[in-house]
């Protein structure tokens, strides 16, 4: 009886689990929502949020990636797509939202919204000389402080050199990482430009 009261609860805290790490379900039990989007979505009935697997034209069949589930969901020549000319354009693992109806159990994608790239004023960037210049000084003697916000095991699997990660879904837990001299030169990256 333990035993299987012990299988019970492992099985039950492995489910939360993986629902943690990637969002959102659907009453079918699969993913809606991938972690990283409800930093600044819901989950909304009638929207899967994730990254693009493969989209098949000749099938007319896109298929998003969220979290450990694989959704397939048909499109036409009436689906909107925002945010990228065709969808032959979407580049495989790209941040998207489909907007679906369901008819007879099946999912129709009736909009498509690529996520574009962030935005930076020019004067905000650094110029990857000046960021190379920090890095040889070093943070101290360079006055600086380099934030990693992609997720912490993407920061060890490789990062530039003196930086400390906040994972931007976490940042307001990790505001007290930050330099209390507000004078010192704050610099983030992540993996990408969304």
């Amino acid at each position: 009886m333990r035993k299987r009261a012990f299988i019970t609860m492992t099985v039950a805290l492995l489910a939360a689990t993986v629902l943690y790490m990637t969002g959102a379900w659907a009453a079918d039990g699969k993913p809606t929502i991938i972690k990283p989007c409800l930093q600044c979505h819901k989950d909304e009935p009638g929207v899967l949020r994730g990254q693009l697997g493969t989209v098949s034209a000749k099938a007319e069949t896109i298929k998003i990636q969220i979290g450990p589930a694989t959704w397939v969901v048909p499109f036409d020549a009436d689906t909107e797509l925002i945010g990228e000319k065709d969808f032959k354009n979407i580049g495989q693992g790209k941040e998207i939202a489909i907007h679906y109806v369901q008819e007879d159990g099946q999912l129709y994608a009736t909009k498509v919204y690529v996520k574009p790239p962030a935005v930076v004023p020019e004067e905000k960037l650094i110029k990857l000389e000046e960021l190379s210049a920090l890095v040889d000084k070093g943070p101290e003697a360079g006055n600086y402080t380099l934030v990693d916000a992609r997720p912490g095991p993407r920061y060890h699997e490789g990062h530039i050199p003196g930086s400390i990660v906040i994972y931007d879904a976490q940042f307001d837990e990790n505001v007290d990482k930050l330099p209390k001299d507000k004078s010192r030169l704050l610099i983030f990256y992540c993996g990408g430009p969304t």
